[in-house]
Formats: structure tokens, C-alpha cells, sequence
């Protein structure tokens, strides 16, 4: 018997115990679809999260001031207190770095901020941002229509604004926005643009944004007479030279902000690409838990496939002295045996690999937004490899025990 007529045997002796094969071919597709879904969930949401953040921009790094709110609590006593980076200091930095990047300045004017056209008003959940003229370039922020801000406004902080998506639907249901007013923050603006939609991944919503000139924001009264924190966003033109410019914006900030030699930096700087680098670490351990669960599955398919070969070989005893006894060799009979396991796995793999390409997308778009329809190949090929592994380690012993029987045995079997 050739390699050829023992997969044909193979098959039919599969086609004859379908019901046998069948409910085998299932435990095995459970294994693989556990396996390959949550690996396919976790690229899946991985690769949604890398656009994201490259949209961000790749090559550039935030400045802000060290320690968010800064009511920290270490040991039992407070955290030191650093002021806001200032306009002024902004400003600065900027000029200075005019000739190495590409610098834009935001500062967050209001949250939860109640926004009214002439006859609707929205939800209090519209934060308010005052940006300069090269934000939006920075954070790859497009425009749908409408413009962006003249430079005459930027200078002159004239009451202008560029809304998001969810604010238009709030407001100006079937309208053209473009020219309408708004009232905020006890002042009219005239809305000149309209934000691409963005969706609401990574924890918030652009399209609940409105963005005004930064010297608007800087005239607008603040409660408490409290300050504006300016936060810095820095593109750099050659991806090569992030980790230098990094470093020499680090000295420029540390003079600017007058931080006393041998004392840490009163502001942190944070590449765009450092929560991906946090988030490569976490897929990792949902890949490992991801993989001990589905090979813990398989673990016990392939016990389950073990002994059914066994059964199997013990049914068709006289059927294995039938073909010795017509030449065929103790390696043609291990050969027809661990065929029919592998056939088996793959055929329950195959199955299992399209169930968990399905189910690992449906948790990914339910998790993350805008991912689209994700095919792992490297998981797809990793699990029919596996297939083969699990057929071969459960089919040898029992393809051995049928290579080992005696002819004559066999023929007086009952």
C-alpha cells in the first residue's frame, strides 16, 4: 500500500465511523477555536490600537507637567506639588524648537461643558480644547468641512470653532453647521469646520470635542482665577532622530522651567508610542493565557482521539491480519493508522480555525472600534501544525499496538 491508498483508506474508514469522527473532530475544534479565537482577539484589538496610535503620531513626543493632579501620596505624605507649564514657557520651548520639530500647543479650557445652538443644547460631556496652529497636523486631526483657523485669528483670539461630529448631530440635525453659532462658556462662536468622525476608541471621544484659537481659550475667564496647563506635542520630521531631539528637548524644558541641578524634572515627557509599548506587554500575557487554555483543551482531545484509535484498532483486528497476511508491512499499517488520526485532527482543526477567526474578531469589535475583519495567519498555520502534532502524539501508540499484532491472531479474531 502506497502513501496515496492509505489516505484513501484512511478516509473511508472515517466516512464509515462518521458519527465517531464527527464528535472526535468536535473536541478538537473546541481546542483550536479557544486557541486561535483569543489569539485572534488579542492581534485583532492589538492592531486596531496600533492604528490608533500611529494616527496619533508615530514620531512624537508629549510634554506636560509631571503628576497629573498631583495630590500623590507616597509613605503616608503628599506628593510634591509642581506648577502648570505656563503660556509663556510654552511659547518658548516652541520658538526654540522651531528649527528641529514641529510644535504644537493645547490647553484644556473646560470639561463637561454645556454647548447651545438657537433652538437645542447638548449634554454637559463637551470638553473644550484651545489649540494652535499646528495640532491638528500633530494629531492627524482632518477636517470634514468647513476650515481651519486663520492666522489673524489665532492672533487675535476671535470667537470662532471647530466642532466634532457628536456635537453637529447634538445641535444641527440635517443642517449644514458651517456659519451657525454656538454659545459656551458665556461667549457666541461661529462654527467654521467640522472634525472627521473618530469613534469613541481608547477610552474617549473626539467627536465631543470643539476646538477654539489658543488666545481665545487664553481670554476666556477660568474659575478660581486658576490657571491654563499647556500641554506640548513635538513631531519630529526623521523618526532616527526621536530618541536625540527627546533628549535635547529634556535640557531645554529643564532650563526653561528653572529646575535646580541634581533636583528631577518638574514636567514628564511621554513618546506617543509608549502605551503601545505597555500594551505589547499586556497582549502577551492574554497570549500565554490564551495558549495554556487552548492546549489544556487539546491536551484533552487528544486523550479522548487516543482512545478512540484504541477502540478502533481493536474493531478492526481481523481487518489488520487481513492485509499482513496479503503483504502489507508493520510500517504500511502504523502509516494507515496515524494518517486516519491526522486526517481527523485536521479536518476538527479546520473547522475550529474558522470558528475562532469568527469569534476572535466579534470580541475585538465589540472591545475595540475600526479594527476590521482580522485573519491571523501566523495562528491559522500555528494551529494546523498543531493538528498534525496532536495526531501524530495520540495516533503512534495505538498505529504501533496495530503494526505489532500477530497475522494469524488476527485472521481468529472475533
Amino acid at each position: 500500500m502506497n502513501l496515496l491508498e492509505n489516505i484513501r483508506e484512511g478516509l473511508r474508514s472515517i466516512k464509515g465511523n462518521l458519527l465517531r469522527t464527527v464528535l472526535t473532530g468536535l473536541i478538537i475544534s473546541l481546542g483550536i477555536m479557544s486557541l486561535v479565537g483569543i489569539l485572534t482577539a488579542v492581534d485583532s484589538m492589538k492592531y486596531s490600537l496600533t492604528q490608533t496610535f500611529s494616527s496619533l503620531g508615530a514620531n512624537s513626543f508629549d510634554i506636560r507637567k509631571k503628576g497629573g493632579n498631583n495630590r500623590g501620596n507616597q509613605d503616608g505624605r503628599a506628593g510634591k506639588v509642581y506648577p502648570n507649564i505656563s503660556y509663556e514657557e510654552a511659547k518658548k520651548y516652541k520658538e526654540m524648537m522651531e528649527d528641529k520639530a514641529r510644535v504644537s500647543l493645547a490647553a484644556f479650557v473646560s470639561g463637561a461643558t454645556v454647548v447651545k445652538s438657537a433652538t437645542e443644547k447638548t449634554n454637559p460631556n463637551i470638553s473644550v480644547v484651545g489649540v494652535d496652529e499646528n495640532y491638528m497636523l500633530n494629531n492627524n486631526i482632518n477636517l470634514e468641512t468647513g476650515r481651519d483657523f486663520s492666522t489673524f485669528e489665532q492672533e487675535q483670539g476671535t470667537n470662532v470653532a471647530i466642532v466634532g461630529s457628536e456635537v453637529v448631530k447634538a445641535l444641527f440635525k440635517n443642517q449644514d453647521p458651517i456659519g451657525e453659532y454656538i454659545t459656551m462658556l458665556g461667549r457666541r462662536f461661529k462654527i467654521i469646520g467640522k472634525l472627521e468622525t473618530k469613534g469613541s476608541s481608547m477610552g474617549g471621544s473626539s467627536d465631543r470635542r470643539i476646538l477654539i484659537p489658543l488666545e481665545t481659550g487664553r481670554q476666556i475667564p477660568r474659575n478660581g482665577n486658576s490657571q491654563l496647563n499647556f500641554d506640548i506635542k513635538t513631531g519630529i520630521y526623521k523618526a532616527e532622530e526621536l530618541n536625540y531631539v527627546m533628549g535635547e528637548a529634556t535640557g531645554k524644558m529643564r532650563s526653561i522651567r528653572q529646575d535646580p541641578l541634581g533636583q528631577e524634572d518638574s514636567f514628564e515627557i511621554r513618546r506617543s508610542d509608549s502605551a503601545l509599548q505597555s500594551l505589547e506587554e499586556i497582549s502577551g500575557y492574554l497570549k500565554i493565557g490564551g495558549s495554556v487554555i487552548g492546549l489544556i483543551t487539546l491536551l484533552g482531545a487528544s486523550v479522548g482521539l487516543m482512545n478512540i484509535m484504541m477502540v478502533s484498532v481493536n474493531e478492526r483486528t481481523r481487518e489488520i491480519g487481513v492485509r499482513k497476511a496479503l503483504g502489507a508491512t508493520a510500517f504500511q499499517i502504523r502509516q494507515q493508522f496515524l494518517i486516519e488520526a491526522i486526517v481527523i485532527c485536521l479536518l476538527g482543526g479546520i473547522v475550529g480555525i474558522m470558528l475562532g477567526i469568527m469569534m476572535g474578531n466579534a470580541i475585538a469589535a465589540l472591545i475595540a472600534e475600526g479594527g476590521g475583519f482580522f485573519v491571523p495567519w501566523l495562528w491559522v498555520f500555528s494551529g494546523l501544525t498543531i493538528c498534525v502534532l496532536v495526531g501524530v502524539v495520540s495516533g503512534y501508540y495505538p498505529a504501533f499496538k496495530a503494526s505489532k499484532l500477530d497475522p494469524i491472531e488476527s485472521l481468529r479474531y472475533e
